[in-house]
């Protein structure tokens, strides 16, 4: 991933930028591409699936070779047990369509795809491509915890698919292509299914045309909260701040109060606007605090909270000075489910503690209208109204 992100101007991840906010990409290229930790941490759990992806269906080694190169992977800075769990979700998920075909598939991992045949340049890194007959299936595992990412219709998946398509159509008669996200730390799983005919249409009237326009950092910045959320120039993009600085200039003075047509997409930008305000005063301290200047702005400490030099040692004093018994300095507190699924591994919670877990509804919030969750209402029975206290 990272490769890609460090070689493709108009990488496939980023797609659902560059499609729409066409200048965004060379706007991009004024920044340095600082990998985070949450970044560095979803690359070793990749590499933990490629190994084991190879290890089961490509090119089996030794079990003490494998045990030792697994080995390594874990004893890196980022490796968490609860690793082990997700990665191998990842290959059951693998299996599951491997085992489904009558005959044993051809089955790439983490090949590279290229798609410079409808954009510039442009090519990625595919987790794992699996070809039988006239099917070809495209798999994206994701580490992340964030939202959960729909196959269907998902540009990156599409350009995934572009790419191996141009491989392999050689070699297998493709005619369907079966794209799969898989996310097992939110235990999301999604599938999305594209015809050859219909991808061609898309790459030719979508891709093509805005590929070409972004490579050339031309065409119209648009930016929106999908555009700008990932997006390296975010914090200090010119296009973001007069977008929102025009919300500022809603005349909400019409009726003496807002409608819910009128609430309902000052919502939408609102939400921007609180992002790009967050955005903002993130480079602004960063930019104080490396001897920058901010007109109006200074960075000072924040509040702060005591705490002891040396806990275990201030309990000993206490302890020892026979005023408080040692157990009163300590609460037992029970560890959390999060907690215990951790320390157990996925796999092993669900089969001893399963049915012992119940998830309540969550507390309302609003989504936008696209959001795939049922919407709720609060509203009584007419017998609840009704009843008898």
């Amino acid at each position: 991933m990272s490769q890609e992100r460090k070689h493709a101007l108009l990488s496939a991840s980023a797609a659902s930028r560059w499609l729409i906010c066409h200048p965004s990409a060379r706007l991009e290229e004024q920044f340095p591409d600082a990998a985070s930790d949450y970044a560095e941490e979803g690359s070793l759990a990749h590499e933990i699936c490629e190994l084991k992806v190879r290890q089961n269906f490509i090119k089996k080694q030794s079990a003490a070779t494998f045990k030792k190169k697994l080995k390594a992977l874990q004893e890196k800075d980022l490796y968490q047990k609860e690793m082990d769990g997700y990665t191998d979700e990842y290959l059951d998920y693998v299996s599951g369509i491997v085992h489904g075909f009558d005959s044993p598939p051809y089955i790439a991992v983490e090949k590279r795809l290229d798609y410079s045949h409808v954009v510039p340049e442009g090519f990625g890194t595919g987790d794992c491509v699996i070809i039988g007959g006239d099917v070809m299936h495209v798999i994206d595992f994701k580490y992340g915890k964030g939202v959960p990412v729909k196959a269907e219709g998902n540009p990156q998946m599409k350009l995934y698919a572009a790419g191996a398509l141009k491989e392999y159509a050689f070699l297998y008669p493709i005619k369907e292509i079966r794209m799969h996200i898989v996310q097992p730390r939110i235990d999301y799983n999604n599938e999305g299914v594209i015809y050859v005919e219909e991808l061609n249409a898309w790459l030719n009237a979508v891709v093509k045309p805005n590929a070409e326009l972004a490579f050339k950092g031309e065409g119209e910045y648009r930016p929106s909260e999908e555009t700008c959320r990932f997006c390296r120039a975010k914090h200090t993009c010119r296009a973001r701040s007069e977008q929102n600085l025009e919300l500022a200039k809603e005349d909400f003075k019409k009726p003496p109060l807002l409608t819910a047509e009128e609430i309902g997409p000052i919502l939408k930008q609102a939400k921007d606007l609180k992002a790009w305000a967050s955005d903002l005063e993130e480079w602004a301290l960063k930019e104080v605090l490396s001897g920058g200047t901010v007109p109006g702005w200074k960075a000072v400490e924040g509040r702060s909270v005591r705490k002891f030099a040396d806990q275990d040692k201030a309990f000993q004093i206490l302890a020892c000075s026979g005023m408080v018994e040692e157990e009163m300095l300590y609460v037992r507190k029970p560890h959390t489910l999060s907690e215990i699924e951790k320390m157990l591994g996925k796999k092993e919670f669900r089969e001893l503690l399963a049915d012992q877990v119940v998830k309540p509804p969550g507390k309302p919030t609003l989504a936008p209208e696209e959001d795939e969750r049922e919407p709720i209402t609060l509203q009584t029975s007419a017998e609840e109204d009704f009843k008898e206290e």
